[in-house]
């Protein structure tokens, strides 16, 4: 079973490990495991508040659409390997990730 390793930008939180089952966004992992991720616009990629960063696997999610590009480049310190979570979902036959969430206290949403 693969699984998602939770890192954070903010120094007082400690990795989360979970399983992420084919077809499963990073944001609905996240979410299901108690994980803080803002998502304004419920994961329907139309704001950039789930915004992560992907440090292993990459090759195991979607290409990155033109419309989520434009909300990447509205994110906060927006780097190379910078995603949005509800747009990331795991290949049929992919493994583990590694995903770095930013520091979420600057932004207001839920």
């Amino acid at each position: 079973m693969p699984t998602i390793t939770f890192l954070f930008e903010e120094k007082d939180k400690n990795p989360v490990k979970a399983e992420i089952f084919p077809g499963e966004s990073i944001l609905e992992v996240a979410l299901d495991n108690e994980v803080s991720l803002n998502h304004n616009c419920g994961g329907v990629c139309g704001c950039s508040t789930c915004h992560v960063y992907i440090e292993q696997g990459e090759d195991d999610l979607p290409e990155m659409s033109d419309r989520e590009e434009e909300y990447v480049d509205r994110a906060r310190n927006p780097k190379y390997n910078s995603r949005l979570a509800c747009q990331c979902k795991l290949d049929e036959e992919g493994g583990d990730l590694v995903v770095t969430i930013p520091d979420q206290s600057g932004i207001i949403g839920h």
